[in-house]
């Protein structure tokens, strides 16, 4: 309990988890009965304890219900899955960690993620699902202490409805850079009324929807200066590409389905919903979207692609998506002995065995980073597995350096001030550059 108190009395520098699409609501169903399923391919766990899985990912929760019950189904084993609203997991956490029934199964986002969460994670160098990584890389290690293993690689960038591009005159194949980007975007504007659809989607600020761009567009000036410079974190950013992050911002805020003073009210739904209805070319997201725009009358394969984020740096011709990780598994020492062994065995068998893996890749439409993992239907995936394939760079996550929530917050606020026309572009400038420095700052204290 001192630990926790400790992190609630931290509260205000508490570091939260950048969201990955969604506006569901916090939900738990306890696992209690299901269909049968397949035999697992690991050894059937025999703990005689339970979990509760703290789900970071409301677009997935439907599907972590389904197997949580499944593996009771199989096992006898109690799985509870609860998922934080989006945009709220840090502080549910917090919140759910200071109960007598605690989560056993949590998520961090990273490094900075882990410094509030480090006291509370199991050691996982000698579990089962360690050695059942396709590289160490996708483990979250100080020394030879495994804090977290990623299960999952997942990929963002602009979803763009083939099908309305071509009917302003335009292909995939035209659209290799930014300038080309922005020749389209802006024609279709000019002729917005004869088309009848806009170029991009609303650039909605409001909680649901602001991670889209003040922490994953947010990541491509940091990852260039990350490049130019050579290093992978830091201290003091110094904002190098922060005038192409501004080209990349007005670009999509001044070719929209709305008016960029709209913006602060605007939701992830809005923005989903105007792309699903054919209202706009353009949709900035990542392959999490897949399973919202496809089937039950909605898209196919063949309306759909997603291309990279140009902000007109380095060798555009041989960019590729942007793609990683900021998704954690951390198992609760301060569980019992039993329930640790519980949650050690269904992570390993969502990740072994045939039901688990085929979930993830179908359901979840996930690409885990592990041995017995299924290929995923998902489109996107597949494309970037292309462009890599074909030799382009995708574009590493680097906002798991970005120092805190808080950070991120006032880049927000400050692109929603300036796309409102309260604020200029100097005070995006000092959130990005001078926030930074502080909250490392307050990190380092």
């Amino acid at each position: 309990m001192k630990k926790v108190l400790a992190l609630v009395l931290a509260l205000c520098l508490a570091l939260s988890l950048a969201a990955c699409g969604g506006s569901g609501s916090s939900s738990s169903t306890p696992a209690a009965s299901g269909s049968g399923s397949e035999p697992a391919a690991s050894t059937t766990p025999t703990a005689a304890g339970s979990v509760y899985y703290l789900n970071f990912k409301p677009e997935q929760d439907e599907a972590w219900q389904t197997l949580a019950k499944a593996y009771t189904a199989e096992t006898g084993v109690p799985v509870t899955v609860v998922t934080a609203a989006s945009g709220e997991y840090e502080t549910t956490l917090m919140a759910e960690m200071g109960k007598s029934e605690a989560p056993t199964l949590f998520q961090v986002n990273g490094p900075v993620g882990l410094a509030n969460w480090k006291d509370y994670c199991y050691d996982l160098s000698g579990s089962d699902i360690y050695t059942q990584l396709t590289s160490d890389d996708y483990a979250l290690k100080e020394g030879d202490t495994v804090y977290g293993i990623a299960y999952v690689i997942e990929s963002y960038g602009i979803i763009t409805n083939k099908t309305l591009l071509e009917k302003a005159g335009y292909t995939l194949e035209d659209i290799q850079s930014f300038e080309d980007l922005k020749k389209v975007a802006e024609d279709i504007t000019s002729r917005k009324d004869e088309l009848g659809f806009a170029a991009f989607t609303s650039a909605g600020m409001d909680g649901s929807s602001d991670w889209r761009f003040k922490t994953h567009l947010a990541n491509l000036p940091v990852y260039f200066e990350y490049q130019e410079d050579g290093i992978s974190t830091t201290d003091a950013i110094k904002g190098t590409y922060l005038d192409n992050y501004k080209a990349i911002w007005d670009l999509y805020i001044n070719n929209s389905t709305c008016e960029p003073s709209e913006l602060s009210a605007k939701t992830g739904d809005d923005s989903r919903n105007e792309f699903l209805a054919g209202e706009a070319v353009f949709f900035q997201n990542g392959s999490w979207e897949y399973g919202n725009l496809t089937g039950e009358g909605k898209y196919t394969d063949d309306d759909l692609a997603m291309i990279p984020i140009y902000i007109g740096v380095g060798d555009e011709a041989n960019q590729g998506l942007c793609t990683g990780t900021e998704n954690y598994w951390c198992v609760n020492k301060e569980a019992s002995e039993d329930d640790i062994q519980a949650t050690l065995d269904f992570i390993n068998w969502c990740v072994t065995s045939e039901q688990g893996t085929k979930a993830m890749a179908d359901d979840m439409g996930f690409v885990i980073p592990f041995k017995t993992a299924q290929e995923s239907p998902n489109l996107f995936v597949k494309q970037d597995a292309e462009m890599t394939a074909a030799g382009k760079t995708p574009v590493s996550w680097n906002f798991t350096t970005m120092p805190s929530e808080e950070w991120k917050n006032g880049v927000g606020s400050a692109l929603t001030a300036y796309a409102a026309g309260t604020s200029d572009w100097n005070g995006v400038v000092s959130a990005f550059v001078d926030g930074w420095a502080s909250e490392a700052a307050l990190n380092a204290a």
